[in-house]
């Protein structure tokens, strides 16, 4: 049986204060959760609202070192205001947070506990993020029909995260039979990507170069050094290989990490024709435009 096909829905975001980089209540539709998205410097106005007076699981995004890596510090409370006020006076490295909570308030501690383990394993499986949390919570005794509620609860979640532009937890798609399949050799090494709606991904066995040149941008020796550290980058005798398909914010990005070098991703990456990315996407608009 082949798998149904998906379907769109809407999502509407309310502005409270008029401002577009403002407070943002966020619903689905057919959906009893609620979202809402504050900077950090607009918490102590905004807390006072119904939404942080309830049961919730919430996310805290600010920047790291690490490249284009954001650093998260997931958690929940019951109710939440009070978990992010501490936060608020004794974490330093966050700039906004997103809330997610229950609309029609059914939501208790069990269920924003097993939201948050099963958040921090993804976190940890996709390694798209720095983790702020110390350790990975054991999931909570649930009832079977609770765990389906709160799966289903999870991915309406997981829906809306990337559209408020947090990745976190996204694992590459498998590369569907259509992909243009493009490749990058040099100094040896060889690697195979494609582009993809979340941005430009290289397949595992891909191979990238040991050594950076001097004039590499500092963000790129960074975003090499944590793949290291998080075993996406596996050292092998003459080069270091990728474990898992990975994705990266753009074809440049990509390409500049394999080579340790900046790198113009359009110019990099070729199909087997030798045609460039560069070439193909302008083939293409021409094509479109005939």
């Amino acid at each position: 049986m082949n798998p149904l096909p998906k379907r769109g829905f809407s999502i509407q975001i309310f502005l409270p204060d008029g401002t577009p980089d403002g407070l943002r209540i966020v619903e689905k539709s057919n959906w009893t959760g609620c979202g809402v998205v504050c900077p950090r410097s607009q918490f102590p106005d905004a807390k006072g609202r119904s939404e942080f007076a309830k049961t919730g699981v919430y996310i805290l995004i600010g920047p790291s070192v690490e490249g284009d890596l954001p650093t998260i510090y997931i958690g929940e409370g019951d109710p939440v205001r009070p978990r992010i006020e501490q936060h608020f006076a004794r974490k330093d490295f966050w700039t906004s947070l997103i809330l997610f909570t229950s609309k029609d308030e059914n939501l208790n501690k069990a269920h924003v506990q097993y939201l948050e383990a099963r958040l921090i394993t993804l976190a940890w499986e996709a390694k798209r993020s720095v983790i702020d949390n110390g350790n990975s919570p054991q999931l909570p005794s649930l009832s079977e029909p609770d765990i389906a509620a709160m799966e289903s609860f999870l991915e309406e979640m997981l829906l809306i995260y990337p559209v408020l532009s947090l990745t976190a937890f996204e694992k590459p798609r498998s590369s569907p039979p259509t992909a243009q399949l493009l490749y990058l050799k040099s100094k040896g090494i060889a690697a195979t990507g494609y582009e993809a709606a979340q941005g430009f991904v290289i397949m595992a066995g891909s191979q990238a170069v040991t050594r950076t040149v001097p004039s590499i941008h500092r963000y790129l020796i960074e975003f090499r050094d944590s793949l290291i550290q998080k075993g996406i980058f596996v050292p092998e005798k003459d080069f270091l290989r990728l474990s898992q398909d990975y994705t990266f914010n753009s074809p440049s990005t990509a390409a500049g990490i394999m080579l340790g070098r900046s790198a113009n991703g359009r110019i990099e990456w070729q199909d087997k024709q030798g045609r460039t990315l560069k070439a193909i996407q302008e083939s293409s608009v021409r094509q479109s435009l005939s």
